[in-house]
């Protein structure tokens, strides 16, 4: 059986207690094209779409310190679209759909590497009152 490098993994499994958006939605940087006066934006390989990251805050209560804030990535042609933060306070609770991790070693420091994960999302919607899993997206487009 292969199992593929990127694999799908419901948001409630990343996040069981919850994530909230703490950045605005961004392009990611191609460090490799771009130059101090022309920014690139980077594109996946397989589907040469502009790749995209917000930010998001995971409140598991047992998670490092280094580890309660995570970079989630979007594939679309055109910026991601946030939901409206309808919670009252500074941050925007978030649900994602579609999302996969990919695992990968980081090197800490020269004596040192962890298991860290890459985490790519279609779609991410507001936070409603009810089962997480029924809420309905905001597509990347």
């Amino acid at each position: 059986m292969a199992i593929a490098k990127r694999f799908k993994i419901s948001h409630d499994e990343v996040f069981p207690h919850g994530a909230f958006i703490v950045s605005p939605v961004t392009s990611v940087s191609d460090f490799d094209r771009s130059t101090r006066e022309n920014k690139v934006q980077q594109v996946d390989i397989d589907t040469g779409l502009p790749i995209w990251q917000v930010d998001v805050l995971d409140l598991d209560p047992d998670a490092s310190k280094s580890a309660r804030t995570v970079t989630v990535k979007f594939l679309a042609k055109v910026q991601p679209v946030p939901p409206a933060n309808e919670s009252g306070g500074p941050i925007t609770p978030v649900i994602f759909h579609g999302l996969s991790a990919l695992p990968y070693v980081e090197k800490v420091n020269e004596d040192f590497s962890r298991i860290a994960w890459s985490y790519r999302a279609d779609a991410m919607g507001p936070v409603k009152s009810g089962s997480s899993s029924q809420q309905s997206p905001t597509k990347a487009a």
